[in-house]
């Protein structure tokens, strides 16, 4: 064999041995990933995911696997293409090689790791919230801390990294201290360019979503993909996103809806009656409340509760609440997370597609409830258990004339319990009495919005409150906060403002939100109470309303004009017509009427489902033009009006 024969097998050798390096990657990426979605597969259940699923989520799920690889091994290939024959024998180097597998192979097994969890609370793979939460790493990273055994999981993944590394030591020792003919350095190089942009012209995440299971198209994907495509789509411009129609016939459609917000009146709303005694228009009120008190319950599920059919016994004091209050039967959380419920229940709009408008930058002196009757003469306050910077809270609610209170402004003295997400809700609403103590009643009214924070991982709080053991899970900070709302209702018949007090309880959102489609309009029910003695006849209100829909019945309430004006809802007792609900992720927009629900879709997609009015099971119908109109409207029309600043109060 000629000196050049032998250079061009030793080329050819290197080159064997580098990509049986990079095949060894590969393969235990795809093995990773291929693992976590059988297993997400099977802790979902065969009833949501039927074995006819199976092959279809697991051929399009290697094809996700593949696209994800083709950007991970960008850094490698560059690695070595950039790295110099002279080094590459050195006996360090094998020992970086061993460090950068099980590097990757521990960070893949992490990963699959922290999809499980993910999966877990959503049902869903890395999405919006996802992304949302790298924001937060204080309260997310401090969540996981307190709900799992962190230190245990991270020392199983690195010791089964390590185990894989091990076992595959001698193929790896035959990839290592290679060298590269210049030529097999610019075909990596060339690898380095052509794979990512090939994903990214091939795979889209839009790929994942055609066959009609929820849950096996979310399996479809893979993780680190979805986690990168919402980075991407973190906000979403309606108009280049989503279907329209000229904006007059939009207007015309709103206006024949009774949506007569637009434009703003120029004059703040005033007082209908003076005297709270007066005969109230509103059917169920014995006469007007001189205040309100809005609570905001975390992730409260209507399932949960004994008055809307659950019999675990987890909520008796809000079931006597709902018994001697009025019960409104069918309420529809507009969005999936808390931002999308205050949004809702402070500012009325539909979901405008990508960030809730409480994140969202020029947000303040907007048409809220707040706002409003701040100008009006009245105290207006937000009060949080937890750490107000989170999701924007504070500002945006002080940017709208609340007076802001958190956990930094509790007195250390009171917090008797607190984890990571926020005081137990006990000390809240201790300290929400506090700040409602400090108000002259007698002379100013007042409104307070309370949000709780206890339902949520890690469902810690004191002991001795409820007959299930912290960490109780879901059903334990369902039954604490049941607790802490009817101990602070009790507390406050002792103060002479009870009487005069109407106490509205919510839900931001529910527990979950997966289901087999998309927008399972089951999992979007939420309970809504209005509770005080002295101002309202006990009874049911059956319509379907919207979490839209309060704002405006809250400003009836209370007795003040201009309800109709600077909301897209509609005061529930005066709404004419169909009823209609809007559900909504961070993309899909929903609107559901006469049992059709119409989504509208990025890239200007449109579904329609008929919905079970009994089961409240989604099948797929014709498009129906007057309704797929009437949801382009709404949400075309909330969308312009914020970034035209249309959602402003009178006088900014």
């Amino acid at each position: 064999m000629t000196q050049v024969d032998r250079r061009e097998a030793s080329a050819k050798l290197a080159e064997k041995g580098l990509l049986l390096f990079v095949a060894l990657l590969v393969l235990v990426a795809l093995g990773i990933f291929t693992t976590t979605r059988i297993v997400l597969a099977l802790y979902t259940g065969m009833d949501s995911v039927p074995l006819s699923g199976w092959p279809r989520f697991l051929v399009f799920g290697l094809w996700f696997d593949v696209a994800t690889l083709c950007y991970l091994l960008v850094p490698f290939l560059l690695y070595e293409a950039a790295f110099g024959n002279r080094w590459r024998p050195a006996g360090w180097q094998r020992w970086v090689r061993y460090g950068v597998f099980w590097f990757v192979t521990a960070t893949l097994l992490f990963n699959a790791l922290a999809e499980l969890l993910f999966w877990i609370e959503f049902e869903t793979r890395f999405n919006f919230i996802g992304v949302d939460y790298l924001v937060y790493t204080r309260e997310v990273i401090g969540n996981i801390r307190e709900s799992y055994p962190v230190m245990p999981l991270l020392l199983a993944v690195a010791a089964l990294a390590a185990l894989l590394t091990w076992a595959l030591r001698g193929p790896l020792a035959r990839a290592f201290g290679v060298r590269l003919a210049r030529g097999a350095r610019l075909r990596l190089l060339a690898a380095a360019v052509i794979l990512p942009l090939a994903s990214g012209l091939f795979a889209n995440v839009d790929q994942m979503y055609a066959h009609g299971n929820n849950y096996v198209e979310e399996l479809s994907g893979n993780g680190l993909f979805t986690f990168a495509a919402a980075f991407r789509r973190n906000e979403l411009d309606y108009e280049r996103w989503y279907a329209t129609i000229p904006q007059e016939r939009a207007d015309r459609i709103l206006r024949d809806l009774g949506v007569t917000r637009e434009p703003l009146s120029k004059v703040l709303p005033r007082m209908k009656h003076e005297d709270v005694h007066a005969e109230p228009a509103v059917p169920y009120l014995r006469r007007y409340p001189r205040h309100m008190v809005l609570i905001t319950v975390e992730s409260l599920s209507a399932e949960y509760l004994g008055v809307y059919g659950s019999t675990r016994g987890l909520t008796p004091r809000l079931d006597d609440l709902a018994r001697h209050g009025v019960q409104f039967d069918r309420v529809l959380a507009t969005g999936t997370r808390t931002v999308r419920g205050l949004e809702a229940l402070s500012l009325g709009t539909p979901p405008v597609p990508g960030q809730a408008i409480v994140r969202r930058p020029n947000n303040e002196h907007l048409a809220t409830v707040g706002e409003m009757l701040e100008h009006m003469g009245f105290s207006t306050s937000f009060v949080y258990g937890g750490y107000g910077y989170f999701d924007n809270m504070n500002a945006y609610f002080a940017g709208n004339d609340y007076a802001t209170f958190d956990r930094t402004d509790f007195p250390k003295a009171s917090v008797i319990f607190e984890n990571v997400w926020g005081v137990a809700d006990e000390v809240l609403f201790s300290n929400a009495m506090s700040v409602l103590d400090r108000v002259d009643t007698g002379k100013k009214r007042f409104f307070m919005h309370i949000m709780t924070t206890s339902n949520h991982r890690p469902y810690t709080y004191p002991d001795g409150r409820i007959d299930i053991p912290s960490p109780g899970g879901r059903e334990g900070g369902v039954k604490y906060t049941d607790y802490a709302i009817g101990r602070f209702i009790e507390q406050a018949r002792q103060h002479p403002w009870f009487d005069d007090t109407l106490f509205v309880i919510i839900a931001d959102h529910c527990a979950a939100v997966s289901g087999k489609t998309e927008l399972p309009v089951a999992k979007y029910h939420i309970p809504l109470i209005l509770y005080g003695p002295a101002i309202v006849r006990p009874g049911h209100f059956p319509r379907m309303i919207s979490q839209l829909d309060v704002p405006p019945t809250l400003f009836d309430i209370l007795g003040l004009e201009g309800d109709d004006e600077y909301f897209f809802g509609t005061a529930v007792h005066e709404q004419g017509g169909e009823p209609r609900a809007f559900i909504s992720n961070y993309q899909s927009l929903g609107y559901y009427k006469r049992d059709i629900l119409t989504v509208l879709k990025p890239k200007r997609k449109i579904e329609s489902f008929r919905i079970d009015p009994k089961t409240l099971e989604a099948t797929p119908a014709p498009i129906d033009e007057t309704l797929r109109d009437e949801a382009i409207a709404y949400y075309q029309t909330a969308s312009s009006a914020f970034k035209q600043h249309k959602l402003m109060a009178p006088g900014y």
